[in-house]
């Protein structure tokens, strides 16, 4: 840990008492308090003396307290509720310089212009933008992307989503994205009881490590939308599946060289992105 750390700084539940704040359900805020916990969340991605991080959801800003502690040597952080940003003033006074606060939305923000330059983005996503925000990142361009790592808490489920390999039951759109274009695995699991207040289901710390290049040649918003439609429809075989986006999905599959038959969690990433690059060179 960094020696940089202020001597008298209040426990982060003094400073949500202090300027009157609780997690909001609408805002998707589960509040970390437990700074082992916290530590340990900014320690996964490896050393951050000198680094930039990106932070979306810092909330009274537990995480943030971490990485600027284990040396983080500026920390951008995207906070669309108000109320917060006194509390993580407070930090920004403590660390002078290291802490820049963005009031506002994350899905809007130009987040390569705000960290001008490589940086490595550590987050407890707040629940209801956590896959948006994911699938934006995934989508980056151009690839390699400006970010050198994720490491993002999501619900159990949704982690266990991202990791999933073809042929399981959680293997989905959210899986080949990113497994498309990173490294993902799974940390290790949080106990909700962590939580203020405890979500319902336990929660997992995810690390996405962007490839230099994707698996295969594809153009992520065709991409995107091929296989929103083959997971829209999982039951179905793909020739039924894709009649949403395409008039031809038998001629489109056959010329993809895959059966019309198959269901989409039987298609490899591979596979997905032979598919988008046949529907974005022909017309069907």
């Amino acid at each position: 840990m960094s020696d940089a750390s202020p001597p008298e700084l209040p426990s982060v539940r003094e400073i949500m008492e202090r300027h009157g704040l609780s997690p909001q359900k609408s805002l998707g805020q589960n509040f970390l308090l437990d700074l082992n916990l916290t530590r340990r969340i900014a320690r996964a991605s490896g050393s951050l003396t000198g680094r930039q991080v990106l932070e979306v959801g810092p909330g009274p800003g537990g995480l943030t307290r971490s990485l600027l502690e284990e040396g983080a040597e500026r920390v951008i952080a995207i906070e669309t509720d108000h109320r917060c940003v006194p509390a993580l003033e407070e930090l920004s006074a403590a660390y002078p310089g290291r802490l820049q606060i963005v009031e506002g939305d994350a899905l809007k923000a130009d987040m390569r212009a705000l960290v001008g330059g490589r940086t490595r983005i550590i987050a407890n996503l707040p629940y209801n933008v956590g896959t948006p925000l994911l699938v934006k990142w995934l989508q980056t361009e151009p690839w390699p992307p400006w970010y050198e790592t994720m490491t993002l808490m999501f619900q159990k489920e949704v982690a266990q989503r991202i990791v999933a390999p073809p042929g399981s039951r959680a293997y989905g759109r959210l899986g080949v994205l990113a497994q498309w274009r990173t490294h993902a695995r799974i940390l290790f699991d949080v106990d909700r009881r962590a939580f203020t207040p405890p979500p319902s289901v336990t929660s997992s710390v995810v690390e996405l490590i962007p490839r230099p290049k994707p698996l295969a040649p594809a153009d992520p918003k065709v991409l995107e939308k091929v296989v929103a439609a083959a997971f829209g429809q999982r039951r179905k075989m793909l020739r039924a599946a894709l009649k949403t986006i395409v008039r031809e999905p038998v001629a489109l599959l056959e010329a993809a060289h895959i059966d019309p038959t198959t269901r989409a969690e039987q298609l490899s990433v591979e596979q997905f992105c032979q598919l988008a690059e046949t529907l974005r060179l022909q017309a069907f």
